[in-house]
């Protein structure tokens, strides 16, 4: 079962424009009271070892509990819903400290109050 936090593999598919596309970690945002719930879909950030410093992205360092080989950056602009069945392996967890960060700038670029 996920569990929100799970860095994840995922095929994105064939990107368009400057989209996050084909096969990559993401990291799941989804609360964990609506993943308890037995959600078809969840919510997803894509990671890419390509950091690039944005304000749109939270730096993920690599270690053995999060599975990645690759310090990255977990792209918060390129937020996405995806069904639980794309979800191919799960790799490990960034811990609840770089969730709460990712959520907090999902929340800027979402203009949710906080």
């Amino acid at each position: 079962m996920l569990t929100s936090g799970d860095v994840v593999m995922i095929d994105l598919g064939t990107p368009a424009g400057h989209e996050a596309g084909f096969r990559h970690p993401a990291v799941v945002v989804t609360a964990q009271r609506v993943i308890d719930g037995g959600a078809s879909v969840v919510q997803v950030v894509p990671l890419s070892s390509r950091v690039r410093g944005f304000a749109s992205e939270v730096e993920v360092e690599a270690d053995p509990s999060n599975g990645l080989d690759l310090r990255s950056a977990a792209q918060c602009q390129h937020v996405r819903a995806v069904a639980t069945g794309r979800v191919e392996d799960r790799l490990g967890n960034i811990g609840g400290a770089l969730l709460a960060q990712i959520r907090e700038v999902l929340g800027l670029i979402l203009d949710v109050p906080g």
